[in-house]
């Protein structure tokens, strides 16, 4: 096996751990809430904790690599990750849980972005399709067995035991990065942190889903509106501050890319919104008498609906560039979700009518918005460019969820009609890009990715 196999197997290992952490918690919210008396709010923090976490260390990803190496900073993630799993799952209150899924975000965040660049800086350009065809693939299959799976799991022993499911694919991935991957080079410069980008990063994130936690009550709103203020406040802060300043904590003039900046718009809302949705639609399909392995056996449909975008995307994205799919696939994704609102018995084909589409216009949209958004990446800000998109890519599954679950709170989840106009304000959110996407002019992306063959035959 080759040195760029070895390196994209530990990197897959490590984004499938990522997608585990986000999908198979879902499935055992009930019993959490029920063992662990948590409410609607807690359990939203189950996963926005993981993906703060996640979200706060990824800006340091590029400086702790520069600093320690990549080697050494994956296998140190993975030995995070693990311990925090084993915690997680021995959690005997929602606090801890929640404060522990905290430590496991920060554990794994580093998994991805270090992991992606390392993967793509190995691939030579021509296979880099080819790495992206076996994300996708991850991003398929993980999603579509673990709600699954997770669910057996949490009928057949416990919901402690989705947590422990982590353990072995962690052990697994540090085996093969321990053994696989080379000694880093001593780099020639050890740069400084930016300190200051960094604290105001992590406030403005912070302090967001703080707010968005507060406006769920109704005690709490006026002080979940001021913490949206002063978050809106330090992330205009944090732009002004790192923009164009030398060593800043992450380049942002990568952000002039007009493919770079609509695809992480994209991912922010298209993906988002489906994570949140997915959260939505598991209370309330409970609440409707599904089962839990019933609940999360719906993802089966999501995953063919999925691989058909998949497969769409590979090849309608060089023949007919981003702009058509990308709307497809929120009109496809929007319908779907729309579907949930007319749900009101656990059997019948539109469930899983319903999920089959979310996956094929999701996935049509995330498939193509990926492949957008490195194409005119230089190699030399790979780093920058893949923390950049995982920091965007980690805020879209945060704010998906809280959103959603506080609109849920505010409207009181025991009524029916709560989760409908939820699913209301899903399906809507999912079609704002439309007017970016419409908007963007893909020449230069056809030009990009126009093959080679053609390209000499009219020179």
């Amino acid at each position: 096996m080759s040195y760029r196999s070895k390196v994209a197997l530990v990197y897959l290992l490590g984004f499938a751990l990522d997608l585990l952490n986000m999908f198979v918690a879902n499935i055992a919210y009930p019993d959490i809430a029920q063992h662990l008396h948590a409410s609607v709010t807690q359990l939203a923090w189950i996963s926005n904790a993981y993906m703060l976490g996640l979200t706060l260390i990824i800006p340091m990803s590029v400086w702790l690599a520069a600093r320690v190496g990549e080697r050494r900073l994956i296998l140190a993630s993975l030995l995070l990750f693990g311990l925090a799993s084993l915690l997680v799952a021995g959690a005997d209150s929602i606090e801890a849980l929640i404060g522990w899924r905290l430590v496991q975000g920060l554990g794994g965040g580093l998994l991805i972005p270090v992991g992606q660049a390392l993967a793509f800086r190995h691939c030579p350009a021509h296979l880099r399709s080819r790495l992206t065809l076996w994300v996708l693939s991850v991003a398929l299959l993980v999603p579509a067995l673990s709600p699954m799976v997770g669910g057996w799991i949490v009928q057949a022993l416990s919901w402690r035991w989705v947590f422990y499911l982590n353990l072995p694919l962690t052990l697994v991935a540090l085996v093969l990065a321990a053994l696989w991957l080379k000694v880093d080079d001593p780099a020639s410069d050890r740069p400084t942190l930016d300190s200051r980008g960094l604290l105001l990063a992590a406030s403005s994130l912070s302090l967001l889903l703080i707010a968005l936690s507060l406006l769920s009550e109704a005690g709490t709103r006026q002080f979940g509106l001021i913490g949206l203020l002063l978050s809106a406040v330090t992330l205009g802060l944090y732009l002004r501050d790192g923009w164009r300043k030398p060593g800043a904590l992450l380049d942002l003039q990568l952000l002039h890319s007009p493919s770079l900046r609509l695809a992480m718009c994209v991912y922010l809302l298209v993906p988002g919104v489906f994570i949140g949705t997915s959260l939505i639609a598991v209370l309330y399909l409970h609440q409707l008498g599904f089962g839990t392995a019933q609940i999360g056996g719906l993802m089966l449909p999501w995953a063919l609906g999925s691989a058909v975008a998949i497969v769409a995307g590979k090849q309608g994205f060089n023949r007919w560039g981003p702009k058509p799919l990308l709307v497809f696939g929120m009109l496809l994704q929007s319908a779907g979700i729309g579907l949930l609102m007319l749900i009101e018995q656990p059997h019948g084909w539109l469930p899983v009518t319903a999920y089959a589409l979310m996956g094929l216009g999701g996935s049509l949209c995330s498939s193509s918005a990926q492949t957008l958004a490195f194409i005119d990446i230089r190699a030399d800000r790979m780093n920058h460019a893949s923390a950049l998109w995982n920091i965007n890519r980690q805020l879209s599954f945060c704010l998906g969820a809280a959103v959603l679950s506080s609109l849920l709170g505010a409207l009181n989840p025991q009524l029916p009609d709560a989760f409908r106009h939820c699913f209301l304000v899903a399906a809507v959110l999912t079609l704002l890009p439309i007017f970016a996407v419409l908007r963007f002019d893909a020449t230069h992306v056809r030009a990009l990715v126009r093959p080679a063959p053609l390209q000499e035959k009219t020179t």
